[in-house]
């Protein structure tokens, strides 16, 4: 039983497949939409938390971070630096923040030196918000450990 694909078979399945994958691609886009509300952490976002992406990115962070697994993998995930470093506290998170980027640049050896950006304790505040605010995205268990 050769049977051949006749140019009118072949025209079907083309036009079948390709408005099947744009019904797929339509349906999962519809679905994604849907639950940005519940995973954005949108309604917790403040003003410090806004002036503290803009510190993100005026110091140019995502050079050398990566935040929720985008950016360059030169220095640590910060999308959990949160839990890593503050342990869930929000007042010893900033405490260490503020110590963290005063300290900059160490003198470790064998270590990437992290430069010093001289912010004021009011931009590390915002910035630190920032931190606590995506770490408390949803981001569907990414990283996959601490560490990031």
């Amino acid at each position: 039983m050769s049977e051949r694909i006749t140019k009118d078979m072949a025209k079907n399945i083309y036009f079948g497949g390709g408005i099947f994958a744009t019904l797929i691609f339509v349906g999962l886009t519809f679905d994604s939409v849907n639950q940005i509300p519940e995973l954005s952490n949108e309604v917790n976002m403040t003003e410090s938390v806004v002036l503290g992406k803009k510190i993100w990115e005026d110091n140019n962070c995502v050079g050398c971070h990566t935040l929720l697994g985008e950016g360059a993998y030169y220095a640590p995930e910060l999308g959990n630096v949160f839990q890593r470093a503050g342990s869930s506290n929000e007042e010893a998170f900033k405490g260490y923040m503020l110590g963290w980027m005063a300290a900059q640049p160490l003198d470790i050896p064998d270590r990437r030196k992290m430069p010093q950006f001289h912010l004021s304790p009011e931009q590390v505040n915002n910035l630190s918000d920032f931190l606590i605010w995506t770490s408390k995205v949803n981001t569907q268990e990414w990283p996959p450990n601490i560490q990031g």
